[in-house]
Formats: C-alpha cells, sequence, structure tokens
C-alpha cells in the first residue's frame, strides 16, 4: 500500500485501490472524508478556515485553506474521478478547540458549520463525525475498501 499524506490547506482524491489518504493533526482545522463504494474513490481534506471572504486573493491560490471553497471542491475532483453524489458516504473529523479554550475564536466550531450549511444546501449527510473537543486527530481512509481509522487521544478507531 502507498500512503498519500494530505497536508493543511491540501486535499487529495483517488481511484488508485492500493492507496492511503492520510493527513495529520486535525486541531481546530476541518477533516472531510468521503468515499464512494461502487466506484472506489476516495477523498481526503484538511480546511484551515470557515470562509475564504477573509483573504479572497488566497482563497484563488490556496482554495484548499477555506471550508466554503474547498469542501465543493472536494466533490468536484470526486466526480471526476467517477463518484457519484448519491453514493458518496462522508465523514467529519476534527474541528476542536485546542488553542481556543476561553472560545473566543470558535474556529474549529464555525468551519463545522460551514461544513454542515454546504452540505445541507446539497442534501448531503455526514454518515459518521469525530468533532470538537481539546484535542488533535489524525485521520486515514484506504482507497480500496473505504475503511477510515481515526487516531485520537492515544487511540486508534475505526469510524
Amino acid at each position: 500500500m502507498k500512503t498519500v499524506v494530505v497536508g493543511i490547506s491540501d486535499m487529495k482524491v483517488s481511484n488508485n485501490t492500493k492507496e492511503i489518504l492520510i493527513t495529520y493533526s486535525l486541531g481546530s482545522c476541518l477533516g472531510v472524508v468521503l468515499y464512494d463504494p461502487v466506484a472506489h474513490v476516495a477523498g481526503l481534506l484538511h480546511s484551515m478556515l470557515p470562509l475564504s471572504k477573509i483573504d479572497p486573493l488566497k482563497a484563488k491560490t490556496s482554495p484548499w485553506m477555506f471550508v466554503d471553497t474547498a469542501v465543493p471542491l472536494l466533490f468536484k475532483e470526486a466526480y471526476k474521478l467517477g463518484a457519484e453524489k448519491k453514493r458518496i458516504i462522508v465523514k467529519a473529523v476534527g474541528c476542536s478547540s485546542l488553542l481556543d479554550e476561553q472560545g473566543f475564536f470558535k474556529i474549529g466550531e464555525r468551519n463545522f458549520t460551514v461544513l454542515r450549511k454546504l452540505l445541507w444546501k446539497n442534501n448531503i449527510l455526514i454518515e459518521k463525525q469525530d468533532i470538537g473537543g481539546n484535542h488533535s486527530r489524525t485521520v486515514s481512509i484506504a482507497v480500496g475498501s473505504g475503511r477510515v481509522i481515526l487516531k485520537a487521544k492515544g487511540e486508534e478507531n475505526e469510524l
């Protein structure tokens, strides 16, 4: 198996059944995992901030940085590889308040709110999620099987 790392403000989509997509250190960032079990298309997004309007120029050069620009692009890239909206399974991870214990910025909470609004407008449900708290997470998806592994608080579990 080949491991493909998704960095911060990055996204990867694959239909190579011998790949595992993984992203590390999801703190307040949002991780979105999608999978089409028929086409064997997986996607993984690591997005930092909720709305691109704070920096439209940055959004053009790095659309994966912002949830509102990244999520639609993630789906479009999956469709290009044969995924179909009606079959896509979505899982969400991250959005903790690691460095914002007072709740001043609420970046994680806002990231998740933007995701839910985008999915709701497009009639897409989140199948599973591991959101919030005050810890970081690592998430991976095996393209061949769609198996999602979540590592958090020293434990590894299937999501």
